[in-house]
């Protein structure tokens, strides 16, 4: 993977501006170690770092290709998951290739096709294409938002790049915080509304949409949209759909010229993943498979099974990496570290996350990346076939909200006099009923059959972008691509038809896909009860977090005291977070986990120079 930056202004001069774009480009060196690269011209400034996963010397970049008159000109981040099925095509129509990288490709691709090359492509990617000729941008994200791709207008100016970083270095962009990046904040986060970059300047490319720029004027839009259809397979031939969709969808994100590995809890998803990457292995003489699973010093001695987490993933990845044969390794994550990396994540992150649910992520990255370079990972499985409790809880599915994030009034409470009267329930609320309207339906269908669509979109539109952005800046803070099979387009089109009957068939969240794992799995994990990321349990970490938070609540400078209620706030401190009685978000979100979101908070608003104006 890498990391993409640039800088158009069709009004003026920019050539001899390289520095700013040098720079920009330069704080996402964690992204792209490998390599760096500009593009400098009149009108357009391009920077590329590049982490070398697929032909080393051929996919260099910004890649150019002049065809007649024409100049084009690439920087890319993703993966091409289709690169040989495209290019046999565009061979077919006369076109010959220097190397075998997928940017290659890519750009030829948009030559051929233009915008509608969006329809000849697979994979995961956030590029831009300048066309030096028409003076023409072309931006486009691809359809689940595994890749990031945000972007700035401002005057003649329109900015790029993969992360809020290296927008905030270009001097045109002020570090402004208004309203609505508040409501976001304490509304929605950490998860953000569709396009929203939180600080006032800045936007993000939505999953799915692209954008052409010319002459100063922008169209921004949707090139991939999920559809209602009737489902007309019986239920054993969905079974061998699911299978030969999931098999193939994983089978072609192994491509690689560097060391892949696979991450291992011993669930359904990640256990999935691992056969049918260690089946591959085998049968094309690879060395074995490198599998890795997460755990916290200790924790076994202060996990308590609940709702969320019924039990611990340990034994289950041990089972299941000798199951597969798969070489393994357990990376235990001391507390002292998960404390000090929230910080770290924070600045992966550049905004607020998931506290401890991050910062652990980013270490377990760290790790792994001493021994590989792509890994593949779970996420987006219990989106797509029905993972998560609020699929089957009356109480979740008849909500009038999102689901994992139920606690807006709780959230308003901690809220200080002059920000109190935020509309926070309001703008929530609002963003749900605009999601709802979007979700398509087919005529007829039962009541239940459309509350679960709609429930299938929510997650699909919101809370797994949320988890694709996490997984995304955890990693590549670490130069470690993840790719996330179940968030093929095809998969997840599938899936959105699925009737519930057979999603959930057998009587079990996911019921469909584990009858597709039946033969490829062995029974007990195909039928062990779904258990969430895992997060530390540990009296220490209660403790640390607090002592972060007195020590902020104390220094008269911390940003964050503008913002909250003291009182309140330290009420959730002493109590250990328990006195806030829901979850922040989602299921892993609680005690000392919001205590370690507001300190990532106070911390963003240091680090970033943040500047709150209503």
């Amino acid at each position: 993977m890498c990391g993409i930056t640039g800088w158009i202004n069709n009004t003026e001069n920019i050539s001899s501006k390289t520095k700013i774009i040098e720079n920009m480009t330069e704080t996402l060196s964690n992204r792209g170690p490998d390599s760096f690269g500009t593009y400098v011209s009149v009108n357009a400034l391009l920077g590329h770092r590049r982490l070398t996963i697929v032909d080393p010397e051929g996919g260099l970049q910004p890649m150019t290709r002049i065809i007649g008159d024409n100049k084009y000109t690439i920087v890319y981040n993703g993966e091409l998951y289709n690169t040989e099925d495209v290019r046999l095509k565009l061979k077919a129509k006369g076109y010959t290739f220097k190397a075998y990288s997928d940017t290659e490709v890519l750009l030829v691709s948009y030559i051929e096709w233009g915008q509608d090359c969006l329809k000849h492509i697979n994979g995961i990617f956030a590029f831009g294409i300048w066309d030096e000729n028409n003076k023409s941008l072309f931006l486009a994200r691809d359809p689940l938002g595994v890749k990031p791709l945000f972007y700035s207008v401002k005057g003649d100016n329109l900015l790029f790049a993969s992360e809020i970083k290296a927008l905030l270095k270009h001097p045109i962009i002020e570090r402004i915080v208004d309203k609505e990046g508040l409501l976001d904040i304490f509304g929605l986060g950490p998860a953000r509304s569709l396009g929203s970059g939180i600080f006032r300047d800045i936007k993000e490319i939505p999953p799915a949409y692209c954008m052409f720029y010319k002459d100063g004027r922008f169209n921004l839009r949707e090139y991939w949209t999920l559809s209602a259809r009737h489902h007309k397979e019986d239920i054993d031939t969905t079974t061998d759909h699911v299978r030969s969709l999931l098999v193939d969808a994983i089978e072609r994100q192994l491509v690689s010229d560097v060391p892949v590995c696979t991450f291992l809890s011993g669930g359904l998803d990640s256990s999935a993943i691992s056969t049918i990457a260690a089946n591959s292995f085998k049968c094309d003489g690879k060395e074995v498979l490198n599998t890795f699973s997460i755990d916290y010093k200790d924790n076994d001695k202060y996990f308590k099974s609940n709702e969320y987490q019924p039990n611990s993933d340990a034994i289950w990845a041990e089972k299941m990496a000798d199951f597969i044969g798969s070489n393994h390794h357990n990376i235990i994550l001391n507390n002292e570290d998960l404390v000090s990396s929230l910080k770290d994540s924070v600045l992966a992150m550049d905004l607020p996350g998931m506290a401890d649910v991050d910062s652990s992520l980013y270490l377990f990255c760290k790790e792994v990346r001493k021994k590989s370079t792509v890994a593949l990972s779970g996420e987006c499985a219990d989106e797509i076939f029905g993972g998560y409790p609020w699929y089957t809880r009356p109480q979740d599915i008849n909500s009038n909200t999102f689901p994992w994030s139920k606690s807006v009034d709780h959230r308003k409470n901690i809220l200080s006099k002059e920000f109190k009267n935020l509309p926070l329930e309001e703008y929530v609320n609002e963003k749900y009923i605009d999601t709802i309207k979007k979700v398509p339906k087919l005529p007829g269908e039962s009541h239940e059959e459309s509350r679960m669509r709609e429930l299938f979109y929510l997650n699909i539109k919101w809370f797994m972008i949320t988890l694709l952005n996490r997984k995304d800046r955890m990693s590549m803070a670490n130069g470690l691509e993840v790719r996330v099979p179940f968030a093929d387009y095809r998969l997840v089109e599938y899936a959105f038809n699925i009737p519930n009957e057979m999603k959930f068939c057998d009587g079990r969240e996911k019921g469909i896909l584990r009858r597709a794992l039946r033969g490829i799995l062995p029974d007990d994990i195909i039928y062990r009860k779904k258990s969430p990321y895992p997060k530390t349990h540990h009296t220490q970490y209660t403790k640390a977090v607090q002592q972060w938070m007195r020590e902020i609540l104390n220094d008269k400078n911390s940003p964050i005291l503008n913002l909250i209620d003291i009182n309140v706030v330290n009420e959730i401190v002493e109590s250990g977070g328990t006195s806030f009685t829901k979850p922040w978000f989602g299921q892993l979100m609680t005690g000392p986990q919001l205590i370690a979101y507001l300190i990532q908070l106070d911390t963003w608003m240091r680090e970033y120079n943040v500047n709150i104006i209503l």
